[in-house]
């Protein structure tokens, strides 16, 4: 099993920066893949960015390429998502999630096996 604890939501004006950070506790393996999901009021859950901390191969959301990036400290089994650049359509719940498979990274919420509980960022305009 594998817990994730998010943090770093908040409330910042359009133009502004916030830093996610992603903990992850449990069965963790350098292979896994951690990813970040936004899902903002009345649409689907959406693909932001994501990296096999193994190899630091990334993937990123043409919506906010960019302007956001992903790391992730292996030793601390922590993903971070730097947003900067925000705009009031970043609004949205963010989730942390890991895939366990070998594959290449995927952009489905289907291809993750585990999730945080997410954290709320509101971009005023």
């Amino acid at each position: 099993q594998v817990q994730l604890v998010e943090s770093g939501g908040g409330l910042v004006q359009a133009g502004g920066s916030l830093r996610l950070s992603c903990e992850a506790s449990g069965r963790i393996f350098s292979f896994y893949i951690m990813g970040w999901f936004r899902q903002a009021p009345g649409k689907e859950r959406e693909f932001v960015a994501a990296i096999r901390a193994r190899s630091g191969d990334t993937a990123i959301a043409d919506s906010v390429k960019g302007r956001f990036t992903i790391s992730s400290d292996n030793a601390k089994n922590t993903v971070a998502l730097q947003m900067n650049s925000l705009k009031p359509e970043d609004t949205a719940v963010y989730y942390c999630a890991v895939d366990g498979s070998w594959g290449p990274i995927r952009f489905g919420v289907n291809g993750y096996d585990y999730w945080g509980q997410g954290t709320q960022v509101t971009v005023s305009s």
